[in-house]
């Protein structure tokens, strides 16, 4: 059981010599990243109660999709790297939030606020930090809900407070993104400024049909 749960969160990847010690100790690894597998879960299951309620209250599911995400070690040291900390496994859990990921993807904009009220109003979540890239979007367009949070997960023999960072977006500004996250990471890109700009361009427009659309759901009384 322990090597296959190692092979699926270290498979194919390339561990830079200085880093080596980090993934030394294969099973306190393991457990590291079993801890944020089970925060996960928590949060996932905590939104998935929500919609399930809201579905009986409110005849209708204002959550479309539930999408969870690990980092991988990679991906963890690298970040450590550019952050210039240490590179182990209590620097991973004291200084970086976004391991353990959860992405909300809603129908319309008033049911990003409305799920997230509902979810930070549990008295076992604990809020970190908001940041609100729908009122305030970012320079190139990108649109999110994003929340850090720690939640409560239970073990054999402690209860232990993890950080998870949950976004919550329309589906639009889901598609939006996935597209330009493809864009941004594509090599050797040519008129990149222009793209940038058609990229925003398309932010502003998917944006306006997120806000026409909630105002045709309102009239017919589906919000």
């Amino acid at each position: 059981m322990e090597k296959e749960l190692h092979k699926s969160f270290v498979k194919n990847i390339e561990i830079p010599e200085d880093t080596e010690h980090f993934f030394s100790k294969g099973r306190d690894f393991i457990e590291m990243m079993m801890r944020y597998q089970g925060a996960i879960r928590e949060v996932s299951t905590k939104f998935e109660i929500l919609n399930m309620e809201m579905s009986v209250r409110n005849n209708r599911n204002p959550i479309e999709t539930i999408k969870t995400r690990i980092k991988t070690p990679k991906s963890i040291v690298n970040k450590l790297k550019r952050r210039n900390f240490e590179i182990s496994l209590e620097s991973v859990m004291q200084n970086l939030n976004d391991v353990a990921g959860v992405r909300i993807i809603c129908s319309f904009v008033d049911d990003i606020y409305y799920i997230a009220d509902l979810f930070t109003k549990q008295d076992d979540v604990r809020v970190v930090e908001i940041k609100d890239y729908i009122k305030n979007p970012k320079p190139n367009g990108y649109r999110s809900y994003h929340m850090i949070v720690e939640i409560p997960v239970f073990f054999s023999n402690e209860k232990q407070f993890i950080r998870v960072e949950v976004q919550i977006r329309t589906i639009a500004m889901d598609f939006w993104a996935s597209l330009e996250h493809q864009v941004k990471y594509k090599k050797d890109i040519e008129k990149s400024e222009e793209i940038e700009r058609q990229l925003k361009e398309c932010a502003d427009v998917i944006s306006a049909t997120d806000v026409k659309m909630m105002d045709i759901a309102k009239k017919i009384d589906i919000l």
